[in-house]
């Protein structure tokens, strides 16, 4: 979900559909849509984030999204954007493909995808490894990455220079469902699903690699715990450093499936300020996480929630919302 500047949320939905939700959330809305190349919904393919322009309310009335695309070799995730009319809300026109994780390949897990705008307005997509894990780590390959474009698709100065596919920030990455950007650092977090165990929550600095497959806290699926703890079939021992970046933390040894993230900025409850929430899928829960600088010193779950959560975001009065994809539902916490 993303708000546009008038308090509208739009909304995504699996099957393709793009909804305007009004500020008040009393009305819901289709926008007609048409996504380049078409869309895919197996497994866990569909129509996946959105984003607003940061500069719509001033000329630039862009809406971007992500989606899972077939072609030639299979499927991978796909990013668009469209104009919309906030006046007359009715189509996305003007659509347009503007970049796509290359190779495409078979299967229907691990899209990604999350969409978040830098500071300097180019735009960060987080790239899912399809569930083949060595790719991650193959610079001539667009799963498991996190890439940074311009808004029309194009790369811009101060990538890293890898040598490999253009676009790309960092890499190692497993399924990256959620990011979002520090509001005082302006860095982007990444939070990204382990196999048995093992979500990480991660800050994707320019080149870094975050090790999948060759590491990992959690284990490989099927392997059998010992005792309360996986310490003995951690993937590559589990420790990352010094050959790939630690993440800031991490679950074990059962996966919470991290989804959609956003730091708090707001003034409804000044006690959260700068805590990162997360929303958590198979673990049926909102996360809070206290945050200092680099590092998360504190997490804890947010009581009563006991829903998938799929997205999560402030509202412009400051309330929290997030998605209840068990009940099709958008949720407000607030005081």
């Amino acid at each position: 979900m993303a708000f546009l500047p008038d308090g509208r949320l739009l909304v995504t939905q699996k099957g393709g559909t793009l909804s305007l939700v009004s500020a008040d959330g009393k009305s819901i809305a289709p926008i007609a849509l048409s996504l380049p190349g078409g869309l895919v919904t197996a497994g866990q393919g569909g129509l996946l984030d959105v984003a607003v322009d940061p500069d719509f309310a001033s000329g630039q009335p862009w809406v971007y999204l992500t989606y899972s695309q077939p072609g030639t070799g299979g499927s991978g995730t796909a990013v668009m954007r469209g104009k919309l009319d906030a006046a007359n809300p009715n189509a996305l026109t003007d659509a347009a493909q503007i970049f796509q994780q290359l190779p495409k390949v078979s299967g229907d897990g691990h899209f990604g995808s999350r969409l978040v705008f830098a500071n300097d307005k180019t735009l960060f997509v987080t790239f899912g490894e399809r569930q083949k894990g060595s790719p991650a780590q193959d610079l001539d390959s667009l799963l498991g990455k996190v890439v940074r474009i311009h808004r029309d698709g194009s790369i811009p100065a101060g990538n890293p220079s890898f040598g490999g596919r253009p676009g790309i920030w960092t890499y190692g990455h497993r399924n990256p469902q959620g990011a979002a950007l520090h509001p005082a650092t302006g860095e982007l977090w990444v939070g990204e699903h382990g196999p048995q165990g093992g979500d990480e929550i991660n800050i994707a600095l320019a080149g870094r690699n975050f090790g999948w497959p060759n590491v990992s806290y959690g284990c490989n699926y099927g392997d059998p715990y010992s005792g309360n703890d996986n310490t003995s079939c951690r993937i590559g021992g589990g420790v990352h450093a010094p050959a790939y970046t630690e993440p800031l933390t991490y679950w074990v040894p059962t996966s919470i499936a991290p989804s959609g993230m956003a730091f708090y900025t707001g003034a409804m409850f000044p006690e959260w300020q700068g805590n990162l929430f997360v929303g958590a899928l198979g673990g049926q829960a909102l996360w809070r996480l206290t945050v200092s600088n680099t590092a998360v010193s504190a997490r804890e779950q947010i009581l009563g929630i006991n829903v998938r959560v799929r997205d999560v975001a402030q509202a412009p009065d400051g309330a929290i919302l997030f998605l209840d994809e068990s009940n099709g539902r958008i949720m407000r916490i607030a005081r």
